[in-house]
């Protein structure tokens, strides 16, 4: 086998339905790379919430809250608004971190209706733990391109991004 141009599971896929239906080769071999990719990217974040013994919904509430920067503390209607849930769907994702330590609810100083949520220094702790395991998940996938290379794949894929955003 050629050690500049090895074959992977793409080409494999290409070779086996050639002739079977009509495809253009190196559309699919993008498109299907982009695919496999997104798989290993999502069993990265999976791998990093295993490693600090995060839920989904827990990361993803926390990030939202540590996006926002020290004291990591935003309204629980604007949370919810961000994270596309009803206000007892909220509720229920808050009763949950708060009896695990990871966020607590506050009172707005201005407005006691007003209920905030913020990290507690455990739920930033596991938060920021999850990111690095994250990092390492990324680092390990892009690690076989040099600087010029990765600057250049983003900006393809910025390219394909800004196309598909526009229609």
């Amino acid at each position: 086998m050629d050690a500049v141009d090895p074959e992977d599971s793409v080409d494999r896929h290409i070779a086996r339905w050639s002739g079977k239906v009509p495809f253009d080769v190196p559309t699919e071999g993008v498109i299907t790379r982009i695919q496999l990719l997104a798989k290993h990217v999502k069993y990265g974040k999976e791998r990093a919430l295993a490693e600090t013994g995060l839920q989904e919904f827990e990361f993803e509430t926390m990030h939202r809250l540590a996006s926002r920067g020290a004291p990591w503390r935003a309204p629980s209607a604007e949370l919810a608004a961000e994270l596309l849930l009803s206000p007892a769907g909220m509720t229920g994702r808050l009763d949950s971190l708060e009896r695990a330590g990871l966020v607590r609810r506050v009172r707005a100083a201005g407005d006691r209706r007003r209920v905030d949520v913020e990290l507690t220094d455990t739920g930033h702790r596991r938060w920021s733990e999850a990111m690095r395991w994250r990092g390492i998940a990324e680092a390990e996938m892009i690690e076989p391109l040099d600087d010029a290379e990765r600057a250049a794949l983003s900006a393809l894929l910025k390219r394909m991004l800004l196309h598909v955003e526009a229609k």
